[in-house]
């Protein structure tokens, strides 16, 4: 079996939706932009090289419709290069390496690119969640649950499938991380803490220029340039933190401060067969080694990662022991501490 390695990687800042440096930009722009710039990092291969382009997207529609890997595509004067639009909400981008890996792996190519781009300054102007009267009506019941929710606030969550019902599908994640942190006892206390943890650790990441190598400048239309994620608050503080309302419920332990914004960014990842890398003199930075995905129960969904790693590690062959370090791309604090309970020692390495 194929190996798949990674090659070149390059991402925009991250921009605060609606109000940030990237507010005004196109998705299709910031995703052909942050392209380009991988596929620079690889000079030895031509553009043409390509054998797809696969493009994660959390809600295609309106700006982000289209078929946006199609537009892109053309858009870097690759009209020969295929395209493909991939949704998974916010793994969306994860599917896309995953898919890269897979083509590689059963001999369908060699050079992939591998990218993902959400606007949500755009969300204004249509959205592939948008359109009215477009939910399935069985799920009426579950929804008026989650408004009740929304609205009362909740002593606990409870598995509505033990009743005979439906779960709620439509719910916002909001309300998912509320839930979350219900059954799992995540404490208010707990979660600004690790907020604070957060906030520290990027403010750690900017003094010694972590980001600096992280991060590639975008060139906004009107020709100035961003280098810089606007959401890290190096001067916050756990008074600052706990003086939060809740967002989601008058109840709720989910603020401003433990959960990350609406963004607007794009990344990229160049992925090619160890095979190809090795004949072109390219090389890896990293070997794709295993992926996996898992399902729950959508009213908290923020537990998804705790079985889809143990999945991914028993393909491997690996434990929790033999990883040296865990990243966990999630907007909640009430997410991120669970997930790191339920795999034990991971919340000495994330």
């Amino acid at each position: 079996m194929r190996d798949a390695v990674i090659v070149a990687m390059a991402r925009t800042p991250i921009g605060r939706a609606t109000k940030g440096s990237l507010a005004t930009e196109r998705p299709d722009d910031m995703a052909a932009q942050v392209i380009s710039q991988a596929l620079a990092k690889v000079p030895q291969l031509d553009q043409r090289d390509v054998d797809d382009i696969l493009l994660g997207c959390g809600s295609p529609g309106g700006e982000q419709g289209f078929n946006m890997a199609r537009v892109v595509a053309v858009l870097l004067g690759l009209d020969d290069v295929p395209g493909c639009t991939v949704t998974r909400y916010c793994a969306s981008s994860v599917q896309t390496t995953r898919m890269a890996m897979h083509a590689i792996r059963v001999g369908e190519g060699d050079v992939f690119v591998s990218a993902g781009v959400e606007s949500c300054s755009t969300y204004a102007k249509g959205e592939a969640d948008s359109i009215p009267d477009t939910m399935n009506p069985l799920f009426d019941e579950a929804r008026a649950r989650s408004r009740k929710a929304e609205e009362d606030g909740a002593d606990a969550w409870t598995d509505p499938r033990t009743s005979g019902l439906l779960p709620d599908v439509f719910i916002e994640m909001g309300q998912t991380a509320e839930n979350v942190a219900l059954l799992h006892e995540v404490s208010r206390t707990d979660m600004d803490e690790y907020a604070l943890q957060s906030q520290q650790r990027t403010a750690a990441a900017l003094d010694n220029g972590f980001w600096a190598t992280d991060i590639e400048p975008y060139r906004r239309a009107d020709g100035t340039v961003v280098d810089a994620d606007d959401s890290p608050r190096p001067s916050s503080t756990l008074e600052g933190i706990q003086g939060l309302r809740p967002v989601f419920r008058p109840d709720g332990r989910v603020t401003a401060g433990n959960c990350c914004p609406l963004n607007d960014g794009a990344s990229a990842l160049v992925v090619m067969s160890a095979e190809k890398a090795q004949q072109r003199g390219v090389t890896p930075l990293a070997r794709i080694v295993a992926t996996a995905v898992s399902g729950i129960s959508p009213e908290i969904m923020g537990l998804g990662p705790v079985e889809a790693t143990k999945r991914a590690l028993a393909l491997a062959d690996m434990s929790v022991d033999d990883i040296d370090l865990f990243e966990l791309n999630e907007a909640f604090a009430a997410q991120v501490l669970p997930s790191q309970r339920e795999l034990g020692r991971l919340s000495r390495r994330s």
